[in-house]
């Protein structure tokens, strides 16, 4: 699986997701699972990358075509239930920000 997104010529939004996990997976890799299949299905989802770090701290940006399209996967009712969970389980922090993307560059080249 290629890790970055294939992205279009912006604009286009991304929305940035910081968290630290709690201790214990208590479910969490399964549903992480079964988010990431469900919001690449939604419509409006462009792609995503994530990585987390061996002490829980994680970044997933999702990217979208537009606001409603992430409004839409906010209001998803299996998102709602996972984002409860996240609350109650899973993780100990985190900070969610949405932004537009005016322009992007990639490279180096032939790498």
């Amino acid at each position: 699986m290629d890790r970055f997104a294939p992205l279009p010529d912006p604009p286009y939004y991304a929305v940035i997701f910081s968290n630290q996990r709690a201790d214990g997976d208590h479910g969490y890799a399964a549903m992480a699972e079964r988010m990431a299949d469900l919001a690449a299905a939604s419509p409006g989802c462009i792609g995503m990358e994530s990585t987390r770090d061996e002490q829980g701290f994680g970044i997933t940006v999702s990217y979208w075509t537009d606001e409603a399209a992430i409004l839409a996967w906010k209001e998803d009712a299996h998102h709602l239930v996972a984002q409860q969970l996240g609350k109650d389980r899973w993780y100990e922090h985190y900070r969610l920000r949405v932004a537009r993307i005016e322009r992007q560059y990639s490279g180096p080249e032939g790498r």
